[in-house]
C-alpha cells in the first residue's frame, strides 16, 4: 500500500485529503505544523508528498528541501493559492512534482497522485536495476525506462546467474546480441571467450566447417587444420544468433553437439569434447518454424531452455527519448560535434513513427541528423524516415486506428494547452471529466507538457 504525506495547516483540508486519499485505498499520515512533518518524514518512507505552500511558521518550499533531502526522488505535490501561482513555479524549479491551485480539482488531484507514485516506482526500480549492474560492473549499456526493458533486464539477470541455455526472440534491430553480451558478462564466464555466428550469414555449405573446425584435407582447399567456433569458445559462451536459418540437414549435427558437448570436425578420427554455454536468437517465431517443419523440434527444447523476448521499439515509445538523448551523445562524441540537444518537434516526428527496423534504425536515424546539423540542435527537418509501404499484413484495424488518432489528438491538445486541462477541454468541446478519463485511458500526463 502507497504511502503518502500531507502537511497544511488548515485541519479541515488534512480531513478532507485524507478521507480522499484512503478512499483510493492509500495509507495517508498527515500533520498540521512543519516541525511534525520533519519528525515524520525522518521516521517513515514515503511515496509522495503533498505540502501546502503557506504554513504557520514557514513555508511548503523550505519543507520540500528539508523532505527532499532525506529521501531525493520523493514526489512532492504543492498546493497553492491563485494569489500565489509565482511561488508555485518556483517550487516548481526547486524540484516540485506539480502544483495545484485552491479550490483545487479533486480529481486531478487524485490523478496527479497516480501518476506521481507511479513516477517514484519507475524510479526506484531503475535505481535497483542500476545497482544489478553496478554489482556486476561490466554490463554494456542497456538503455530504457519502459517496464518492458526492465524485466528484460531483469531475465538477463536471472538467466546470467545459471548456466542453461538461453533464446533471445525479437525482431531485428531490437537488441538481442546486446543482451547476449551483457549475459556473458554478467556470468561466471565473463573471463572466458565471448563468440558469435550469425548464422544467416555463413553459405550452408560452410557452417558445418565454421562451428566444428576441420582438419587438413578434410575437402579440397583445406591446406590445414582449423579450430571451429565452437572449440574457440571453450570455457565460456557461443552465441548462435539467427539459428532459425540453419539449414535442417545442419540441425541435427548442431543438436548432437549441444546435447553431448562433443563433436567431430570435418576429417577427424578423434571427437572434441568442449565445456561452453549456448545463447541463441532469431527474429523469426520459430515455434512456428517448428510447427511448419523447418526448425527440429528437439533442438528447439534444447535451445529454448530460458527464454528470454525483446520487445520492439513501437511497443516501448516511452524509451525513445532516453535512447535518443544516449545517441545524440555518442555520435556527437564519435563525429566530434558540439550538438546538445534535439527540440520537441523533431523528438515528437521521432515518437510517432513506427519503428520497422527499431533501436538499430533510430540510431541510424539520429546519426544521419547529427552528420547534417550545423548546429548544436537537431531539428525536426533533419529526422529522415523512410517511406512506410502499406500491405495487408501491416494494415492496422479501425480500432487500432481509432485509438492512434485519438491519443495523438489529446498528446497535440496537451501541447497547445501546455497541460492546462481545463483549456484543453475547452479547445476540444468535452467536458472536463470526459477528458480527464480519456487522458488516463491513453496515459497522457498534462505534467509532461506544463514542465516541457
Amino acid at each position: 500500500m502507497e504511502k503518502i504525506l500531507i502537511v497544511d495547516d488548515d485541519v479541515n483540508i488534512l480531513k478532507v485529503l485524507k478521507m480522499r486519499l484512503e478512499s483510493q485505498g492509500y495509507q495517508v499520515q498527515a500533520a498540521s505544523e512543519i516541525e511534525a512533518a520533519k519528525d515524520l518524514a525522518v521516521k517513515n518512507e514515503y511515496d509522495l508528498a503533498i505540502l501546502d505552500l503557506k504554513l504557520s511558521g514557514g513555508n511548503g518550499i523550505d519543507l520540500m528541501k528539508n523532505i527532499r533531502e532525506i529521501d531525493p526522488d520523493l514526489p512532492v505535490i504543492i498546493l497553492t493559492a491563485y494569489g500565489t501561482i509565482e511561488s508555485a513555479v518556483e517550487a516548481m524549479k526547486e524540484g516540485a512534482y506539480i502544483y495545484l491551485t485552491k479550490p483545487f480539482d479533486h480529481r486531478e488531484l487524485l490523478l496527479q497522485v497516480k501518476n506521481g507514485v507511479e513516477k517514484l516506482k519507475l524510479s526506484r526500480e531503475v535505481k535497483r536495476l542500476r545497482n544489478i549492474v553496478k554489482q556486476n560492473h561490466t554490463i554494456p549499456n542497456i538503455i530504457g525506462m519502459s517496464e518492458s526493458i526492465h524485466k528484460v533486464l531483469e531475465l538477463t539477470h536471472l538467466a546470467a546467474e545459471s548456466n542453461s541455455n538461453v533464446f533471445i526472440s525479437g525482431e531485428s534491430g531490437t537488441g538481442k546480441g546486446m543482451i547476449a553480451r551483457a549475459l556473458h558478462q554478467l556470468s561466471d564466464r565473463k573471463e572466458k571467450p565471448f563468440v558469435s555466428i550469425n548464422c544467416a550469414a555463413i553459405p550452408a555449405t560452410l557452417l558445418e566447417s565454421e562451428l566444428f573446425g576441420f582438419e587438413k584435407g578434410a575437402f579440397t582447399g583445406a591446406t590445414g587444420n582449423k579450430k571451429g567456433l565452437f572449440v574457440q569458445a571453450d570455457g565460456g559462451i557461443i552465441f548462435l544468433d539467427e539459428i532459425s536459418e540453419i539449414p535442417l540437414a545442419m540441425q541435427g549435427k548442431l543438436l548432437k553437439a549441444i546435447e553431448e558437448r562433443e563433436f567431430y570436425p570435418l576429417g577427424a578420427q578423434k571427437n572434441v569434447k568442449v565445456d561452453i554455454r549456448i545463447i541463441s536468437a532469431s527474429n523469426k517465431d520459430i515455434e512456428a518454424e517448428v510447427e511448419k517443419g523447418n526448425f527440429r523440434s528437439d533442438l528447439f527444447y534444447r535451445i529454448h531452455v530460458f527464454p528470454i523476448r525483446m520487445p520492439p521499439l513501437r511497443d516501448r515509445k516511452e524509451d525513445i527519448p532516453p535512447l535518443t538523448e544516449h545517441f545524440i551523445e555518442n555520435i556527437a562524441k564519435k563525429m566530434n560535434k558540439n550538438i546538445k540537444a534535439i527540440t520537441p518537434q523533431a523528438l515528437q516526428k521521432l515518437m510517432i513513427y513506427s519503428w520497422p527496423g527499431n533501436v538499430r534504425e533510430l540510431e541510424n536515424i539520429i546519426e544521419c541528423a547529427a552528420v547534417m546539423a550545423r548546429d548544436d540542435v537537431i531539428t525536426d527537418d533533419l529526422i529522415i524516415l523512410p517511406t512506410q509501404k502499406m500491405d495487408e499484413s501491416a494494415f492496422r484495424s479501425f480500432k487500432e486506428s481509432k485509438q492512434d488518432f485519438e491519443r495523438s489528438y489529446l498528446i497535440e491538445l496537451m501541447k497547445i494547452s501546455r497541460g492546462n486541462v481545463s483549456q484543453a477541454a475547452k479547445l476540444a468541446g468535452k467536458y472536463r471529466a470526459d477528458l480527464y478519463a480519456l487522458l488516463e485511458k491513453y496515459n497522457v500526463n498534462p505534467l509532461d507538457f506544463r514542465q516541457g
